[in-house]
């Protein structure tokens, strides 16, 4: 599934999130996870925000166990890349190095940071980019 324009809210991030951490899950593993106390109204908020995220198409549910497992069908880096291109698309014209100089210049990097980003920098251009300029096109 392509991530392209696709908006999660708040809560649906922090049901997502658990699922890349830790893999899949069932409802209640979800629950206890996000609500400690897991009450019946916890449990039913997550079991909506799931049907929510399975409309979207960020999640799958294996309906072939008992209780039914979720699990995220869209990986972090793609929607990180889809939230950026939409900021650059938006206040850049498209271009990601204003974004990318903003983010550099507000935060603190270390030393093994800055080096991963200069090799990062340095590869010769990768199917990532490649991707980031045809959605752009498409848009």
């Amino acid at each position: 599934m392509s991530p392209q324009n696709l908006r999660l809210t708040d809560a649906e991030f922090a049901v997502i999130e658990p699922l890349w951490e830790h893999g899949p899950q069932t409802i209640r593993q979800l629950t206890a996870r996000l609500y400690p106390a897991q009450s019946t109204s916890d449990y039913a908020t997550v079991q909506k925000l799931l049907e929510r995220l399975e409309a979207k198409e960020c999640v799958e549910r294996d309906r072939q166990q008992t209780p039914h497992v979720f699990r995220a069908s869209i990986e972090r880096e793609a929607l990180i890349d889809d939230h950026l291109q939409q900021i650059a698309d938006r206040l850049c014209e498209g271009s990601l190095v204003p974004v990318l100089n903003q983010l550099v210049q507000r935060v603190s990097l270390s030393k093994a940071e800055r080096s991963a980003l200069q090799k990062l920098l340095e590869q010769p251009h990768s199917q990532s980019g490649a991707s980031a300029k045809s959605r752009r096109k498409r848009s």
